[in-house]
């Protein structure tokens, strides 16, 4: 496409994270980016536990634009891992490394290993808001209707 956004990448200690993959596209059709580990020692995620995984990477997007940060279909169904905060948000302004809140939903403890695939991001536009305050709101058929208010 010739409309999407350049996403600039810079790989940190390129020394010592030259054999970790940057985020790339592992299908032509592909939504995400695959996002691979650059634990230097394998990580153990207790069931329940949480840890914060380094990518190696950080990366400047346009303004405008974010990367979400979401979960591996196959480690969630296969191992219950999860991102704790899913999904997570990147914003344009911030330029330190990227990395990534994993849980263990699972009974098992799980391990991640270096290299291995450990998320998806998604590029995505963004629009801010601009905020009004008003005394009353417009009405609407729902109104004040919540949580499963249509039924089950």
């Amino acid at each position: 496409m010739t409309d999407s956004p350049r996403v600039a990448f810079k790989r940190l200690a390129p020394h010592k994270n030259s054999d970790v993959p940057l985020p790339k596209y592992m299908t032509e059709e592909a939504a995400g980016m695959d996002i691979h580990a650059a634990n230097d020692e394998p990580m153990t995620i207790a069931p329940g536990g949480v840890v914060l995984v380094p990518t190696g990477f950080s990366m400047a997007l346009p303004k405008g634009f974010e990367a979400q940060i979401r979960p591996r279909s196959g480690l969630a169904v296969k191992h219950g891992i999860g991102i704790v905060n899913a999904p997570g948000t990147i914003d344009s302004d911030y330029r330190g490394e990227v990395k990534v809140a994993l849980i263990n939903f699972g009974s098992d403890p799980f391990v991640i290993n270096r290299n291995e695939r450990i998320a998806q991001m998604i590029i995505t536009r963004v629009w801010q808001a601009r905020i009004t305050v008003v005394d009353e709101l417009e009405t609407t058929e729902r109104g004040e209707g919540g949580f499963g208010h249509t039924g089950v």
